[in-house]
């Protein structure tokens, strides 16, 4: 049985943002659909759960007798393309993502199994070596490369597109960011470089895909040695698919030192050799994508509940800003 008052609740830093869950009605309905969804997979909840709210998702976590725990996530508007994405994927690059147990399109909610260990968890647990991201990031980049031929599909999902000559429109949208003003006169001077840069990238014709555009340990199962789950897709863009290794391979930097940063970026490339890509012309792509990845992410940004707080928006925003500032640095390799 499900009650309507669980174990716990986590708001983490945003105590006083407003989410569906906060309507008895909304959170009535969706416990309703929860045990329905459960039901058809013949799993029966234990009556232990917890909730995670944040501005950008509503997150249940529940106990099932069968074994592992389930997970229910609510998206907002801007991010409600997520169920269905992550349904897609598990047809198109099975093994690579989770399989939803259930998903409700016009709604924004999916029923999802455990994926196992967050590779976040064994990093706090074990010696992780730099092989390990190098592995990671392959993967990953063996799913873009795959998804490649999917990308008008993805786009029809709702997952917003920024192709590369977007890009510049981008930084434009964003000129109101909350932003020092010498960083934002140094951005307005970048603006030049930027376009050719864009239209460098553009020519070295690597088609676009789907960019997670958060990539981080905590975005990662890693159910066993060498193999990786990737999932929690609200932040996903249609894009240049190389901008997708700069999470990650600074996360592997915070680990290990900037050292690992070259294989890393090999690493990823080697699923993008196949159509006889020289070396050099991938790796000038990965170098033009790197820096131009900030656009992506900040573009991603405020896919927020429209109830949530000022507080949100304004923490999201001054987020989006310190992502338009990676503009101005110079790529590691």
């Amino acid at each position: 049985m499900l009650s309507d008052l669980p174990v716990a609740v986590d708001r983490g830093r945003y105590p006083d943002t407003v989410t569906p869950w906060e309507e008895p009605a909304w959170r009535t309905e969706a416990l309703d659909w929860v045990r329905s969804g459960l039901t058809a997979r013949g799993l029966r909840p234990t009556g232990q759960w917890r909730v995670r709210l944040r501005p950008w998702s509503v997150l249940l976590r529940l106990s099932v007798h069968e074994g592992d725990a389930v997970w229910f996530k609510a998206n907002p508007p801007g991010s409600a393309f997520e169920g269905a994405l992550t349904a897609a994927l598990a047809r198109w690059v099975p093994g690579h993502v989770l399989e939803p147990l259930a998903v409700d399109t016009d709604r924004g909610w999916s029923l999802l199994p455990d994926g196992g260990p967050l590779f976040r968890e064994i990093l706090a647990r074990e010696t992780v070596t730099p092989g390990a991201w190098e592995e990671l990031v392959r993967q990953y980049a063996t799913v873009q490369h795959a998804l490649t031929v999917r990308a008008g599909e993805i786009e029809h999902l709702g997952v917003p597109a920024v192709p590369v000559r977007a890009l510049p429109g981008v930084l434009d949208r964003l000129d109101d960011t909350p932003l020092p003003h010498r960083d934002r006169v140094a951005l307005r001077d970048l603006r030049p470089r930027l376009l050719d840069w864009c239209a460098e990238l553009d020519a070295l014709g690597i088609p676009d895909s789907l960019d997670h555009a958060d990539l981080h340990e905590g975005q990662l199962f890693r159910p066993a040695p060498g193999r990786f789950t990737f999932f929690d897709w609200g932040d996903a863009v249609v894009a240049h698919p190389f901008a997708g290794l700069v999470v990650p391979a600074r996360r592997a930097a915070e680990h290990h030192g900037p050292h690992v940063l070259p294989r890393m970026r090999d690493a990823y490339l080697e699923p993008w050799t196949d159509a006889g890509r020289p070396a050099a012309r991938l790796r000038r792509a990965a170098s033009l994508a790197w820096r131009l990845s900030a656009l992506n992410r900040a573009a991603a940004y405020g896919r927020l509940f429209p109830t949530a707080s000022g507080a949100a928006g304004a923490a999201t925003a001054a987020e989006g800003a310190r992502c338009l500032l990676e503009l101005l640095d110079e790529p590691p390799f």
